[in-house]
């Protein structure tokens, strides 16, 4: 069924149409990074400096009012936190070693740049607009293939592995065609079927990995696999936990760390998975500095695929509606996943990655220098900074304009993207409609 086009609610900006996009700059320099030493009660937490598959919260933005709350945020190995100062009490510093987002989002973007500054040649792309209707049917006749295969091993039985190598096929030739177009639909998933479907953009994004890592086809259709069994073993966590909507408790945490085992398991006794799919199922949640699980490993002791199948992994589940909690938008998502780079993944590893996706990946709500509010629709083949938008909304006059592509690589554009934007800060409901299009009913 078709959803009703986003609206706007003025209200949710501000009262003075001409000052919105200063509201939203002023909010940004009340956020401040601080160390979790540094935590203390009455404190508003806006972000944890870390990825939420990798501590036991469930909510990102909450004020502190119980010291067990920071006595778990420190224990769980976040190192640091986001602040609003608007919203509760600061920290004691000087005024020189504050660290603003707006301070850290110029750092990032500027490093992003830095690593996606020679143009890459790329072939030919089928429209965008083809593949999102093609890419819309794989999605759609691949979920009920990958509940299939989750219930054969809930049950203990060997995964269809022609099934499988099938469809990693039929997403591999989507890829090929235009690797923006399934990337950005198989994010489109309701809560209540993520588990299944993230297999499917997992399998995507390793596929388009490969790609850009120019691995060959052989090696390139392995990781695809191991992309779509990656999370095997949470046919073994009892369905209340993966769905369970609020905070979990210690044990429930633990439960849902076991899966990476549990697929090993899976996926060794059924030999219907090779040597890669084993490494990237057992070790996807590994991380650079050895904090993750389930063997600590660490830098160079985790293998080239198992950092692949960490960067797609978080990628998708970060920009996914979860049971507990709402997806990022997609440029927010590549802004927080380089804070993280340093412990979490591999910096070469994550670098093919922006050039994959984009640093405003497709879906991305950005604000124009002009004042105007785009989605982005379509990555500039060669020049990941300057993608295609559609334009839909002035921030000025706070009302609805006739929508207009624009190809930002071209210099008669005469427009930049200024900053990546929240939909719910603009009160905005639905984006994705004005970059999927019929493209998302047909996925349904």
């Amino acid at each position: 069924m078709r959803r009703a086009p986003a609206q706007f609610d003025g209200s949710r900006a501000t009262a003075d149409p001409d000052n919105a996009a200063a509201v939203i700059s002023d909010h940004a320099a009340m956020l401040k990074r601080i160390p979790a030493s540094d935590l203390r009660l009455g404190m508003h937490v806006e972000e944890l400096c870390g990825s939420w598959m990798e501590h036991p919260f469930w909510r990102t933005r909450f004020k502190l009012t119980d010291l067990q709350d920071i006595e778990r945020i420190r224990a769980s190995g976040i190192a640091e936190v986001w602040i609003d100062t608007s919203k509760g009490l600061d920290v004691a510093r000087d005024d020189g070693a504050e660290i603003t987002r707006e301070r850290v989002d110029g750092e990032i973007e500027r490093a992003l740049a830095r690593a996606i500054a020679q143009p890459q040649s790329a072939p030919a792309r089928a429209p965008i607009d083809e593949e999102m209707a093609r890419a819309a049917r794989i999605c759609r006749q691949a979920k009920p293939a990958v509940v299939a295969m989750f219930n054969e091993a809930r049950m203990g039985r060997a995964i269809d592995a022609a099934g499988a190598a099938s469809l990693v096929q039929e997403i591999s030739d989507s890829v090929s065609r235009n690797p923006g177009a399934l990337i950005s639909i198989a994010r489109l998933k309701d809560k209540d079927e993520y588990t299944y479907m993230h297999s499917v953009a997992v399998c995507a994004l390793m596929i388009a990995l490969a790609r850009q890592l120019g691995l060959d086809d052989d090696l390139t259709r392995e990781l695809g696999l191991a992309g779509l069994l990656h999370d095997i073993g949470k046919a073994k966590v009892p369905l209340e936990i993966l769905n369970k909507p609020g905070k979990l408790t210690d044990a429930e945490f633990e439960a849902v760390k076991s899966h990476p085992k549990h697929g090993h398991a899976i996926l060794a006794a059924g030999g219907a998975a090779g040597a890669i799919a084993l490494d990237v199922c057992l070790h996807h949640h590994e991380k650079i500095d050895g904090s993750g699980y389930p063997h600590r490993l660490k830098g160079e002791a985790i293998s080239l695929y198992a950092k692949m199948g960490a960067v797609c992994d978080v990628y998708d589940a970060i920009t996914s509606n979860r049971p507990y909690k709402s997806g990022w938008n997609p440029a927010e998502s590549i802004r927080r996943m380089a804070e993280w780079t340093s412990g979490h993944f591999d910096e070469a590893v994550f670098r093919a990655f922006v050039k994959t996706v984009g640093i405003y990946p497709v879906g991305s709500l950005v604000r124009m220098e002009s004042g105007r509010l785009g989605i982005v629709v379509e990555q500039t083949e060669g020049a990941l900074l300057t993608p295609k938008v559609k334009l839909f909304f002035s921030t000025k006059s706070q009302l609805h304009i006739p929508p207009e592509t624009i190809d930002l690589s071209r210099p008669a554009t005469g427009d930049r993207i200024a900053s990546r934007e929240d939909p719910e800060r603009w009160g905005l409901t639905h984006v994705d409609e004005l970059w999927a299009g019929e493209a998302a009913a047909r996925r349904a």
